[in-house]
This record gives structure tokens, sequence and C-alpha cells, in this order.
């Protein structure tokens, strides 16, 4: 193996695309274990081995009208982030989902001959389409997660490559639920319920009063169901809490610092804001139901754009409604508490469930940190020996 230095700009804006370049650095590193990294990136990233300029999270923004709150910073930090880029060209760039920040970070260093990977694509297909021909000329390669993205850039002749989803190699098709369950405190024959309101202060703004009612009305249908809420961090848990401090009643809740994953896997269903959450509660085989609010403006902008029929991974993954998905108004606390009593009290549903999710787990499960690895190394022509 040839020990060549190469120097790598990566940038991720949230916590899915922290773990995604975590990844991502470690598989590089394999093949190329001289390799530097240097962006923005979070806590994964770093203890990678990537070089970090600003913190993560000050690129963790959801919505129009939260984004407009916070755009001189955000255009400040990347306007140093393309100075010190250029300062000392890196090899190659990768631009890891954060689409706003990042395409014209990848644009700009195009133009100054520095080849560009965007991972994770946007949702071109389902909003805002024209998109891809600023995408085109933005990225020399886009890598997909999943299929049917990849067939959306073969149509419009932007080079793309699917990896797969690394998370469908890190998650066991077969793991052990009474082992989950012990691991957290929970017997084999308690009703589990993981609530994930969402890894961003915007997110939980909106949908943890929303997901706080949905708790006490299915506590009131049938109490012995205990819920467990991992929050991504302090600050979510601090604001988490504040907002259950407004309940007049107790709840059998308890909240966990991350380990989002671990909980979902001692579950035996889950609610969850539609993102990677829904993707991983698939790969878990745990029956869901999934909801997703915005501001009123930003929902006003956006549901004018959208193309998509569905919001869930797991029902744009199957093409058809796999799980219940209710958006903004429909989302209403007396309608999940009543589809989430059902997904934990038909066994029949469970099972076919189980196996479709089963069929979408494997056809996921490519060891995507690998390709997405050889890709990149790829476009640059690295000798791998």
């Amino acid at each position: 193996m040839v020990d060549k230095p190469i120097r790598i700009g990566i940038v991720a804006g949230e916590m899915s695309g922290d773990l995604l370049g975590a990844g991502l650095i470690q598989s590089i590193k394999q093949l190329a274990p001289q390799a530097e990294f240097i962006g923005i990136g979070g806590p994964k990233m770093i203890d990678a081995g990537c070089r970090s300029l600003f913190p993560m999270e000050r690129l963790s923004v959801m919505g129009i009208v939260e984004v407009l709150g916070r755009i001189t910073e955000l255009l400040a930090i990347r306007k140093t982030l393309i100075e010190e880029l250029l300062k000392e060209p890196p090899d190659i760039f990768i631009g890891i989902d954060s689409p706003d920040f990042v395409i014209p970070v990848e644009l700009k260093l195009r133009q100054h001959n520095i080849k560009t990977v965007h991972y994770v694509s946007p949702s071109v297909w389902a909003w805002r389409q024209r998109r891809v021909h600023k995408i085109k000329r933005a990225v020399n390669l886009m890598l997909t997660l999943f299929p049917f993205e990849a067939a959306f850039y073969e149509q419009h002749q932007v080079p793309v490559r699917f990896v797969g989803h690394p998370l469908a190699n890190l998650i066991d098709p077969d793991l052990d639920v009474q082992r989950a369950k012990q691991h957290w405190g929970y017997g084999i024959h308690d009703r589990v319920v993981a609530v994930l309101p969402g890894s961003r202060g915007g997110e939980l703004k909106h949908m943890g009063p929303l997901f706080i009612d949905t708790m006490r009305r299915m506590h009131l249908m049938d109490p012995r169901i205990k819920f467990v809420v991992p929050l991504a961090n302090a600050e979510r848990k601090a604001q988490f809490e504040q907002q259950l401090m407004q309940l007049e009643q107790a709840l059998p809740v308890q909240l966990i610092d991350g380990h989002a994953r671990e909980v979902m896997s001692a579950s035996d269903a889950v609610l969850a804001t539609s993102g990677t959450a829904t993707l991983e509660a698939m790969l878990l085989k745990r029956p869901m139901v999934v909801a997703f609010r915005w501001g009123a403006i930003t929902h006003a902008i956006i549901s004018r754009l959208v193309k998509t029929d569905y919001i869930a991974l797991p029902n744009l993954l199957a093409n058809e409604t796999l799980v219940p998905e209710y958006l903004q108004d429909e989302a209403k606390s007396e309608v999940l508490a009543k589809d989430m009593l059902e997904q934990l009290n038909n066994t029949e549903r469970r099972d076919y469930l189980k196996k479709r999710f089963d069929e979408i787990h494997h056809s996921l499960r490519k060891n995507a940190n690998y390709e997405a690895a050889d890709a990149v190394l790829a476009l640059i022509e690295y000798d791998l020996g």
C-alpha cells in the first residue's frame, strides 16, 4: 500500500452527518493511512481525526425562518471555511448532507480545480428539483445512500454511485430484544415505547410538546406503557425537561443521554420525528409512527414545492405506506396516540413489517463506508497498490 500523504477537506452539519463522516474518515485511513482531514465536524469526526475549524453545532439549523435568523453567522463561517481551504488546497473536498451550506462551498472549490464529492443526496427528487443543475456544476461525484436517489441523478447525467447506508452494516438484522431491554432495566414483557422528538433545537421546539401530549394520551389508554426518550445532548435534554414540566401529571418516562439506537432496540414501538431515526427504527425492525412539524412560514413555502408522496424513509424506500406518517396540521396527539397503540397491539401487522423491513435492510447492506472511501480515492486516482 502506498503511503502518499493526501489532504481532504470535509464538512458535516449535523449529528447524522457526523456519524457518516467518522465512518468515512476511518475507512479512508485504512486505505490511505497518511490522509489528513480538515473542515467542520462533530465529536465522532474529530475523534476519527478531523481538524474542525468551527463547532458543528453552529451549522445545525432547520427551517427557513430559523436559517434567516442565523444567516449572517452562517455566511461568515462559510466564507472563512472557503478561505482556509484555498490557502492550502485539499486534494479533494467532501460535503456531507447539509446541502444549503456545503454545495456553495463545493461550487467555489470546484471553480479552483479542487475535486468535490457530495455524500448524502439532498432531497432533489422530492422538492426543488431544479437544484440538480447547480449540483451538477458543483460536484464531481454524488454518493447516495439509497438506490432511488442514484436513479434520479443518472436521469440528469450527474456522476453518481450508490454506496448503501452505513447503518445497514452497523445494525444487526437479528438483534436480541430481550438483552436490549434488560440493559435499560426493563423486563421482557414490559411495554416500552421509544420517543424521539428530534436532535436539533428547532425540531424539539415543535415536536417536544406534541410528543409529550401523545405520551399523556397513550398513558391514559394503557397505563402499562413505559416511555424512554433519548436526547442528543445536554442542551436538548434541558429543553425537553422544561417542556415536560408544563405537564400537570407525571408520566412513566425515562430520559437518556444519547444512545438513541440502543434505546430503540429495547422498545416495542417508536414514535419519531421524520429523519434518520426512522431509518434506524426500520433497520431495528421496530413498528413506528412518524410525524413532523415546521414553523408555519416554512411549511407554507415548502409544502408548495414538495414532489413526493412520503416523508418517512421506510415509506420512501418501499414506495408504499408501511408506517403511518403525519405532517404539520395532520400531526395531532390524539391521532398519533391511537396509531401508536395500533402498532403495539397488532401482532399480524408487526410480523408483516418485520418481513418488509428485513428485505429493505438487506438491499442497503453494501459496506457503505468502504464503498464511499473507495469512490473518493478513485476520484483523485490514489494508488491503492
